[in-house]
């Protein structure tokens, strides 16, 4: 009698994964060849530039040489320091009013536009189609004396509470600081509800019904569950509305006066009319260091994991 055994079949070997050859593993590198090129021509470059020029000392007529003189920075600062207090001073009031204004329309978006949704964010993007400066330029119009924003807040007597705070002068909206914040939060509001929509639309709704199943009202909805997941938005647009709002000069040159001036007014006049060289590069650098430091101090307490 013949016993069979039996037992688990053989299985064939599974061949080991092919390691990528030489030419392979330097793939990912030649894809990021360009934008490598890119940001060492149009960014490290420049800023080399910029750096060597804020220690040169000359004039135009014999020259400018580097003879690390490092005094100007402390020069221009001490010379410049209250348009850096005003630039940044406006782009806080522009980033708050830009996120009090798009928090609702992203939100409105997000949640209960429906069919509607597309035309409005069209209707959010479609300023981007017009130039910085026409759009600028249509603000001054809407601003002027005669118009009828001034006619109308005029007879509501909100005018004369705005002068006595001290944001408009003589009862007018052009060049008060209060014309100049305007123009900031309008031009800049995009870059701040589209965070925000973006953020807002990834929140799943069953979150929402979830909290209602547990009797938390409307408002404790928001504030335990959509404000905490919106962060990353919030975080996000803040700083694409801050950023660029306290380097801006074409809202304070054509809605201000020189009382007020920012200090991207003062650096393009170092550059352009001035014609002092060292000191304007100077001033970028400082402003750009201030800016650096607040958004650190920024990220360090809103949780750098929120702008992911």
């Amino acid at each position: 009698m013949t016993t069979v055994t039996s037992g688990t079949p053989d299985t064939a070997e599974t061949p080991a994964p092919a390691r990528p050859s030489g030419t392979g593993r330097r793939v990912p590198y030649w894809l990021l060849l360009p934008g490598v090129l890119w940001l060492l021509v149009f960014f490290v470059a420049p800023l080399v530039y910029q750096a060597s020029t804020s220690v040169q000392t000359g004039s135009l007529e014999d020259g400018f040489r580097v003879t690390w003189h490092f005094a100007t920075y402390w020069d221009a600062l001490g010379t410049y320091w209250p348009q850096f207090l005003r630039s940044i001073g406006y782009a806080t009031a522009a980033t708050l009013l830009c996120l009090l204004l798009g928090y609702p329309l992203a939100y409105l978006i997000a949640f209960r536009a429906g069919r509607w949704r597309t035309l409005l964010m069209v209707l959010v993007i479609a300023p981007f189609f017009t130039s910085f400066l026409i759009r600028t330029l249509a603000w001054k119009t809407i601003l002027s004396d005669g118009g009828p924003v001034v006619g109308a807040l005029d007879s509501l007597h909100v005018l004369g509470l705005t002068d006595a705070l001290g944001v408009t002068e003589g009862h007018r909206l052009l060049a008060t600081p209060l014309a100049v914040v305007c123009g900031l939060t309008y031009n800049f509001l995009p870059f701040m509800i589209l965070p925000l929509y973006t953020s807002l639309e990834r929140i799943d709704g069953r979150l929402h019904e979830a909290a209602g199943d547990l009797y938390a009202g409307p408002l404790t909805t928001f504030r335990r569950v959509t404000f905490p997941l919106s962060m990353p938005g919030v975080v996000a647009g803040t700083l694409l509305t801050f950023i660029p709002a306290a380097g801006d000069y074409i809202n304070a040159e054509l809605l201000g006066s020189p009382d007020q001036k920012m200090i991207g007014n003062v650096v393009q006049s170092q550059f352009l009319r001035v014609l002092d060289y060292p000191t304007a590069a100077a001033l970028s650098f400082l402003l750009m260091a201030v800016i650096l430091a607040m958004v650190t101090v920024y990220l360090r307490r809103a949780g750098t994991e929120d702008v992911v």
